[in-house]
């Protein structure tokens, strides 16, 4: 299989850090932020590979290790690249890098979805019966 990948680039801004997302008490990228990057990439790489309009993915795990801070201003690169596919799951390395090196590296499965069914599914959860 060719291997095929998707980056995505911000640069940190206030609602990012650890103390705005409530993740921890310092003024440095958070973790959830780097995981809803590293995840963005992924989504839009599985979203080129689908087959029908009607399709989406959603996450269904994540495995990261965040190994190094990124301070407000600095900009990241998240990179997922797909590994391999198994029916309607998609699997993908992913990562994230600063401009001194990777911040973090880990794994990242998604699966497809009808994306109105599953919306109305979502939507339905706490109806009444």
């Amino acid at each position: 299989m060719e291997k095929k990948s998707v980056s995505k680039t911000i640069r940190v801004e206030e609602e990012q850090l650890a103390c705005a997302v409530g993740s921890g008490s310092l003024f440095v990228l958070a973790t959830p932020a780097v995981i809803a990057l590293m995840e963005g990439a992924a989504s839009a790489l599985a979203q080129e590979l689908l087959d029908s309009e009607e399709l989406t993915t959603v996450g269904t795990q994540i495995s990261i290790e965040h190994t190094s801070p990124t301070p407000l201003g600095a900009e990241v690169t998240a990179t997922a690249e797909l590994t391999r596919t198994d029916g309607r799951f998609f699997y993908f390395d992913v990562s994230a890098r600063d401009a001194k090196g990777e911040i973090a590296r880990g794994t990242h499965t998604r699966v497809s979805v009808k994306a109105v069914k599953f919306q109305e599914k979502a939507d339905g959860k706490f109806d009444e019966v």
